[in-house]
């Protein structure tokens, strides 16, 4: 409070002396006035009167302080003419920015006041125009003149920093005087008044741990070797204070944040010197055996470490990875353990920083060892084979019981269990092959053809006899030894041709031989004919030495007529120990060529035909056959074609009589009312007849197993086919079939199946829609429409 007093006291009579000093000048300028309207005689040299005009008043500037807050308003200064008497007869007026509003004048003493607040932050100045004139004419007495009121600075605007907040980093382990971060401050005030707005920086908060520039204010760090592991975040308060940071003047203040950034500064260490870790025997190879960690104050890169093994007894069983994630390294297991061979392994391993800093390496050196001791614990083996695979031979054909070979499994345990065998049947499934369940020994059981199946693949299991659960396989692999059990044969189905004009010597056809057996057992080949036909009177064999050999005719002159087919015996030997051979036979037909060798003709029935019958007598024959069939064929098309149509339009047609009269008959006993003839039609019932009223759309063949019927045919015997016709037949319409069955005669069980009454008969039915069907219909729909033509007509 009394601080506040001491200002406040200090600011008042500041303010009071300014004003003083501004009312004085004004004043002081006011009394200066220029020459007016009036002229003042002055007597001149050798009595000449001279006249001179007085200067009027001089303006300069006005002053006014601002934030003036006194109960009367501020006095700005006075206007004042020579030409004033003080009668009241003139008049001041005053215009321009803020007049009648900020600054009044008084019209008869002149004197300005402002009667609002100023603040210069606001308008640092107002240009105001002043005029006298004729209070009782408005005359202008003096022209206008201009003048400016300036608004006086006084502090009152604290400095305003940019930003409320800062942040900023430094590394840690900075130099002293390291830059850091540079804030700013403004002031509102007048710069070019007094110290308003001369700012100097201060740091209230952060020391000893940084210092500020009082003039720029870069913030910048006074300790040596700041640690971010031990602390790594800083809170500085800066102050900026206007007046050249004397007392009395006005601050403002600002946070800023400073965080130490991190360095490589720290080398790992292990937390502990050994490490304790256990693996079965049983573990697979890159199965984890455990983790070791080593600790790094560093943050990001620089706390990245990585882990090798250096030294131990496990270097080759074991390898060690980097968990980047957690910084742990991974000891895995890289080969087979067995517990029976060796129990426990040591090993040396690094920790290493991954990043180092080069100038901190005095720090170092920034890396750690630690030992890592690993024990092998016993497990449960399954048996193991003493090979990965093994590989037979058996030779084929051999006898059931033949031995092909043995496997040998052991129990890799201290137990040493008996172990016993077994094939699995899955890959024997012909079942050629059994084991002896005790020492392992493989024997057939059938004979193996090689050609066949060169390799049987099958695989054996290996189990403990107590422990049924543990199991070993291998892959077994025999191969069947080739024996010379194929004789050669042809290579293809040979047929040769000779021609009738054949030269003696003369080369026809080349022939080769196939063998199943391997190489060794089949060629070379051996060709020769059999020792009963070495001297064949026509063919003779001639074996090229390359596994061929070519047969060529011994003499001239071969004829179809007396033999057109020889059959040519060729044995075959093959070079197998011992040699086997089988004997072929080829076909050689005898054929006609012209005299190129080119053949003609190899059918012998040609020359038959010209002992009997000449070509002539052949063609004529063949010419009456055709013939007689051609005659058939037109006889059957003239017999269908004398059919009756099916719908005719003649007044004396027997169905349209049958219509007319309206008679039933006496039923199937009366045989007086109508012809059975004609109801049997026998000439319509043989096959299909088309209406000669209109073009049928499609045709139908005549259909199978009709027979023309007899006259004695039974009626529903024919009603039935004649039902079937018309059912079949899309062509026949249908009232066709309902004037034949009109007739049934009197006394029938069975009524009238005609809808023909219904033309005689009161019917609601509508059958005009048969106008709509087309020209296969217009009879009927002229049947049906009749009705209603007589009742229009009546």
């Amino acid at each position: 409070p009394k601080m506040k007093e001491v200002h406040c006291l200090h600011a008042a009579l500041l303010c009071l002396g300014v004003l003083c000093y501004s009312h004085g000048l004004t004043t002081e300028r006011l009394n200066h006035s220029r020459p007016s309207l009036h002229r003042h005689h002055e007597k001149g040299k050798e009595g000449q009167v001279l006249h001179r005009s007085k200067r009027g008043w001089v303006w300069n500037q006005f002053f006014v302080i601002e934030e003036y807050t006194g109960p009367d308003p501020v006095l700005v200064g006075r206007l004042h003419s020579d030409i004033d008497s003080g009668d009241g007869n003139i008049k001041y007026i005053l215009s321009g920015e803020g007049a009648g509003i900020i600054f009044v004048i008084d019209d008869k003493s002149g004197n300005i006041h402002a009667t609002k607040t100023l603040d210069r932050e606001e308008r640092a100045q107002y240009t105001l125009t002043a005029q006298a004139v004729d209070r009782n004419t408005n005359r202008p007495l003096e022209p206008p003149s201009e003048f400016i009121v300036k608004v006086q600075d006084i502090n009152d605007n604290p400095p305003e920093f940019l930003h409320e907040n800062y942040h900023a980093n430094v590394p840690e382990r900075s130099n002293v005087g390291t830059s850091v971060i540079q804030v700013t401050a403004s002031d509102a005030d007048d710069p070019t008044y007094g110290n308003s707005a001369k700012l100097v920086y201060s740091i209230l908060e952060g020391q000893p741990y940084f210092s500020v520039e009082a003039q720029t204010g870069i913030i910048r760090t006074a300790l040596p070797n700041m640690d971010r592991e031990a602390k790594e975040e800083y809170h500085v308060v800066i102050q900026a204070k206007d007046m050249g940071g004397h007392m009395g003047g006005l601050s403002g203040t600002t946070k800023v944040t400073i965080t130490l950034t991190d360095v490589n500064d720290n080398p790992p260490k292990f937390p502990q010197s050994v490490y304790q870790m256990s693996v079965s025997e049983a573990a697979v190879p890159g199965e984890e055996v455990g983790r070791v960690k080593a600790k790094d104050p560093d943050i990001g890169e620089n706390g990245l470490v990585a882990y090798s093994i250096i030294d131990g007894d496990g270097m080759d069983t074991f390898e060690i990875t980097t968990d980047y994630e957690t910084q742990e390294g991974v000891v895995k297991l890289k080969k087979i353990l067995d517990y029976e061979t060796k129990k426990s392994y040591s090993l040396k391993v690094e920790a290493a920083n991954v990043h180092i800093d080069p100038k901190f390496i005095s720090n170092g050196p920034f890396k750690d060892t630690v030992t890592v001791k690993i024990a092998v614990e016993d497990a449960d083996e399954s048996p193991v084979f003493l090979k990965p695979s093994y590989i037979f031979e058996v030779q084929e054909n051999a006898a059931s019981g033949t031995v092909v070979g043995k496997v040998h499994a052991k129990d890799p345990d201290a137990a040493n269990s008996a172990i016993r065998y077994s094939i699995d049947r899955h890959t024997d499934l012909e079942r050629y092959f059994v084991i002896n369940a005790e020492d392992g020994n493989i024997k057939t059981i059938k004979a193996l053809d090689r050609e066949e199946m060169a390799w049987h693949n099958i695989s054996v299991f290996a189990v403990e006899v107590h422990k049924q659960h543990q199991e070993a396989k291998v892959p077994v692999a025999i191969k069947v030894i080739d024996v010379n059990d194929n004789a050669p044969r042809f290579a293809a189905a040979y047929e040769a041709f000779v021609c009738e004009n054949a030269r003696s010597n003369q080369q026809f056809i080349t022939i080769s031989a196939d063998d199943k057996d391997e190489s060794a057992n089949g060629p070379r080949f051996i060709f020769t004919l059999p020792p009963e036909i070495i001297h064949n009177p026509n063919f003779t064999l001639r074996d090229n030495r390359d596994n061929t050999a070519s047969v060529l005719v011994r003499r001239e002159g071969f004829s179809r007529q007396k033999q057109d087919l020889y059959l040519l015996p060729i044995v075959i030997s093959d070079g197998g120990v011992p040699p086997l051979s089988s004997t072929n036979t080829l076909t050689i037909r005898v054929c006609g060529c012209d005299g190129s060798g080119s053949l003609l003709s190899c059918n012998a029935e040609a020359y038959v035909l010209n002992a009997g019958l000449s070509t002539g007598a052949l063609i004529a024959i063949l010419a009456c056959i055709v013939i007689l069939l051609v005659i058939v064929v037109l006889f059957v098309t003239l017999k269908r074609q004398k059919k009756e149509p099916l719908i005719v339009f003649e007044e004396e047609d027997v169905r349209e009589n049958i219509i007319t009269y309206d008679d039933e008959g006496g039923g199937e006993e009366d045989t007086e009312a109508f012809d059975i003839a004609t109801l049997q039609n026998p000439d319509g019932i043989n096959g299909f007849i088309p209406r000669k009223d209109i073009k049928p759309e499609y045709q139908y063949l005549p259909r199978p197993g009709l027979r023309p019927a007899p006259n004695s045919v039974d009626v529903d015997d024919f009603i039935n086919t004649r039902i079937q016709e018309a059912d079949n037949d899309p062509t026949a319409p249908p009232y066709d079939s309902i004037q034949i069955y009109g007739y049934e005669g009197r006394g029938s069980v069975a009524g009238s199946l005609s809808s023909l009454e219904s033309a005689t008969t009161d019917s609601d039915l509508d059958y005009d829609y048969l106008q709509n069907w087309g020209p296969r219909f217009k009879k009927l729909a002229d049947l049906y429409g009749s009705k209603d033509t007589f009742d229009d007509d009546s």
